[in-house]
């Protein structure tokens, strides 16, 4: 199975603790905006959700991974698969060629949530483990984000990167 990763799994460190999959390539999902707008259940905070626009200009960069059809109900339950997120089939571009692939997008959506550092931490050094231009890092980079009085939780996702 082709699954399309626009948020924290674009990260392979996280990703993999998660479930085994094999990395593709950078992949483009035209007309659809990267938001940082769905409810966590498990912490109340925002993490990535993609909004489909219809714009031919909008655009969100993400990673293609390969993944075993028994390792997607692994990734359900870590996504929250009827908790927040639901599944769909996007088109992806690699090269020039695409590619059809499920994704996740939110339901239970809430704009005036700011994602964790450490949340976004993981989708920023995913883009950077992939390459994604710079204009593109720089984007994420400039959203709004606080501070996890979580400690444990915190050093728990940081540690990774460590």
């Amino acid at each position: 199975m082709l699954y399309f990763s626009f948020g924290s799994n674009m990260s392979e460190k996280r990703l993999l603790q998660r479930i085994t999959a094999s990395r593709i390539g950078v992949a483009i999902l035209t007309e659809h905006q990267l938001c940082f707008r769905k409810r966590s259940e498990a912490d109340g905070s925002a993490k990535c959700d993609i909004l489909e626009t219809g714009q031919p200009d909008d655009f969100v960069l993400g990673v293609l991974y390969d993944i075993h059809r028994s390792q997607k109900t692994v990734l359900d339950i870590y996504e929250g698969l009827g908790y927040g997120y639901n599944v769909k089939t996007v088109s992806v571009m690699i090269d020039n060629k695409s590619f059809d692939a499920f994704t996740y997008y939110a339901t239970n959506i809430d704009t005036s949530l700011k994602p964790y550092h450490w949340y976004k931490r993981h989708v920023l050094e995913g883009a950077k483990e992939n390459n994604m231009p710079q204009e593109y890092i720089q984007r994420i980079d400039r959203i709004p984000a606080q501070i996890d009085i979580d400690s444990e939780r915190r050093e728990r996702e940081l540690s990774i990167y460590a």
